[in-house]
């Protein structure tokens, strides 16, 4: 399991350093399969992944990706609303094939998954956002590695004993330093600001930690260890860049407003 795990993960870090390098149309379509493989995930948890309800999801996340790639970002509310009365109209003239908690998941989704997954993307099209854009990974991924060490030595106290037993508040409080002292070394390595990227990699963890324990909720929720099987050792889209979801929208601002970019 272990080598299966350590394989898949070399694999996963490879395409990703290969599509975020080349970002553009390369990296907004990997973003937009992505996201769909997401969605299918996620509504398969409430059995509407192959029913008309999730296809209005699925239309929605491929409207949004088309608005955002032309940059017409007004019409993104238009369109949000759009897709609730979409599945809306199909849950009341559908019914009772399918019940309020479908709807709201559909719905849900396309923002959880679809809209906040393609801040990646974003974050790659600013200024200096080919350096901008690993500050969300190293502040996700970079707090997780850190927290688990951090946890496995001297955790003590539970973060959250019963969704996340093994999540100690030691280890949540190195998951944060750590990602702050990666994205040090990262600002020495760019010759980037500091203490600006300390901030922004230590918030992004914080961010991370709440977007890892919301996806272990609905799966606990559900009765669900995995929501896939795409990424041998991983799980799916949904367990191996969850708290990625949380973290790149907040990077993307942060980066905006701390560093003007």
């Amino acid at each position: 399991m272990f080598k299966t795990r350590l394989l898949s993960g070399i694999v996963l870090v490879a395409v990703l350093i290969l599509t975020v390098g080349m970002g553009g149309p390369v990296l907004y379509t990997v973003l937009l399969a992505a996201s769909l493989i997401g969605l299918m995930e996620l509504y398969r948890t409430v059995k509407v992944q192959n029913q008309a309800l999730g296809v209005v999801g699925y239309l929605g996340a491929i409207g949004y990706y088309i608005l955002m790639y032309q940059n017409k970002m007004e019409y993104i509310m238009p369109l949000i609303i759009l897709v609730l009365m979409l599945a809306m109209a199909v849950y009341v003239f559908a019914y009772p094939k399918f019940v309020a908690e479908q709807v709201m998941t559909v719905f849900f989704g396309v923002v959880y998954v679809a809209v906040m997954l393609s801040f990646v993307y974003q974050t790659r099209c600013l200024p200096d956002g080919m350096v901008m854009v690993w500050l969300i990974f190293l502040s996700s991924w970079g707090c997780d590695t850190c927290a688990y060490c951090v946890g496995m030595l001297i955790g003590k106290h539970k973060m959250a004993p019963v969704l996340s037993p093994k999540k100690s508040i030691e280890g949540a409080v190195g998951g944060v330093v750590g990602a702050a002292l990666l994205g040090v070394i990262y600002a020495a390595a760019t010759h980037g600001a500091m203490l600006e990227y300390a901030v922004i990699c230590g918030v992004g963890a914080l961010i991370s930690m709440v977007g890892d324990l919301a996806a272990s909720a609905i799966k606990r929720n559900q009765g669900i260890k995995d929501y896939g099987k795409l990424i041998p050792g991983h799980g799916g889209i949904l367990d191996r860049f969850d708290s990625v979801i949380f973290t790149a929208p907040v990077i993307y601002y942060l980066a905006k407003m701390i560093l003007g970019l």
